[in-house]
């Protein structure tokens, strides 16, 4: 048998401009060295413009491409995405218990496209917080999903903090309360642990180019909690990828741009 580690199941919708969600996801995971596998949970129509329709897919073919992949290939993490309602948060809480009640989970929760349009009911946030959060080896919220998981709202370092903390006592491992939505030059993300804070900060790369860092930043996370690497390090790493990125953008469509997941490659030929 091999001894391959890296193996991320991948449990989000479809982006159709390949900036984000599934297709964004499946890009970092490879860029790591990992084996991405997926079950798709909605089919949006989307480019750099923003979401023009979503289609969910049922609840009964997301839990279906679950478990076969489980059955068969395995997984060393599971990360999650867009969700997009109730039915299905609840549903995936299922499949985490049933079929993978030992492994580390991501959970990224994806609640508004980069463009504004929602991608998570308003009825489906407390159970994102009851059924998701708690199952989670991490979640990787940015600062208006924090304010919506935890109840107040997330607007400089000492709130951020406060949420990173608050989350924990949700029943989250750790925590990543990002703070690319909070003004300044700084880009101030936290960790938080049970035994404290860890904060990572960054000079902010001003760029319209940013469709899909949420997600590539949690798949880049994911793919190396699935090779052992420490959770630390783990962000530490996903951070200088997603900035590098950013920065090697390609500068496509009109408006917010994908990112260049490849840019490691180019410099390696």
């Amino acid at each position: 048998m091999s001894d391959l580690r890296g193996r991320v199941l991948i449990i989000a919708g479809s982006d159709s401009g390949g900036g984000a969600g599934i297709q964004a996801d499946i890009k970092t995971v490879t860029a790591f060295g990992g084996f991405a596998m997926t079950a798709v949970t909605a089919i949006t129509v989307q480019n750099t413009l923003g979401v023009s329709d979503v289609f969910a897919v049922p609840m009964g073919v997301i839990a279906a491409q679950a478990r076969a992949v489980l059955a068969d290939l395995g997984a060393d993490c599971i990360k999650t995405g867009m969700l997009g309602s109730r039915e299905v948060v609840e549903g995936v809480g299922a499949i985490l218990d049933a079929h993978a009640p030992n492994l580390p989970v991501i959970v990224d929760p994806v609640m508004v496209a980069k463009g504004g349009h929602s991608l998570l009911g308003p009825d489906a946030i407390d159970v994102v917080r009851a059924n998701l959060v708690p199952r989670a080896f991490l979640v990787t919220p940015n600062a208006p999903e924090a304010a919506a998981l935890v109840g107040f709202a997330v607007e400089d370092n000492a709130s951020q903090d406060r949420a990173g903390e608050a989350l924990l006592r949700l029943g989250a491992r750790a925590a990543l309360v990002k703070g690319g939505h909070l003004p300044g030059p700084i880009v101030r993300d936290v960790l938080a642990l049970p035994a404290g804070l860890i904060v990572f900060e960054s000079l902010r790369i001003v760029s319209n180019s940013t469709h899909g860092t949420g997600c590539t930043l949690a798949s880049a996370i994911a793919a190396q909690i699935a090779q052992g690497v420490l959770l630390p390090e783990a962000v530490r790493e996903a951070r200088e990828y997603v900035a590098g990125a950013i920065a090697a953008a390609p500068g496509l469509g009109a408006g917010h741009g994908p990112l260049n997941h490849a840019w490691r490659l180019r410099l390696q030929q």
